[in-house]
């Protein structure tokens, strides 16, 4: 058994030809879905705290930087996903060029980071929940608005 064998793009290709996947988002739909997986919350909570006590307008400079190793990794899927027109992004990209081993690790890897990422972002939306509510006068115990970590039983 060969951990790292490669399949073609030609036979991923053959495979899907049986059952496709309906297109139906849009490209205003994949925008805003890139968007929204890339911005997440904490960038509206802390931008404007470390602005004031640590970076001050240097900060401009590190969004402009950022925003460039974005564009290169969005240039990068894009030109891979032309190459290989299959469901399976990162993993079927790793599984056609670096073989089977290395595209399980990646999507495993995947996974954990949107679960990750998926617990972080409701956390920040949580705090703009509870801050909603607390100015309609809703008062919710601290054991039901914070995260585990912090002592909160469930984060509603």
């Amino acid at each position: 058994m060969n951990l790292f064998r490669t399949k073609s793009i030609a036979d991923m290709i053959a495979g899907t030809e049986k059952h496709a996947l309906k297109k139906s988002l849009g490209a205003m739909d994949l925008v805003l879905l890139g968007i929204g997986c890339i911005i997440g919350t904490g960038i509206f909570v802390l931008t404007g705290v470390a602005a004031a006590k640590y970076a001050g307008p240097g900060i401009m400079l590190s969004f402009v930087l950022s925003g460039l190793a974005c564009t290169f990794a969005a240039l990068a899927y894009a030109e891979l996903a032309a190459m290989v027109p299959v469901a399976g992004s990162a993993y079927t990209f790793a599984y056609a060029s670096l073989g089977e081993i290395i595209a399980f690790v990646v999507g495993w890897a995947l996974v954990c980071e949107y679960t990750v990422g998926a617990s972080a972002v409701a956390a920040g939306w949580s705090g703009y929940t509870v801050g909603l509510l607390k100015s309609a006068g809703i008062i919710l115990p601290k054991a039901w608005t914070a995260v585990p970590a912090d002592g909160g039983i469930i984060n509603l």
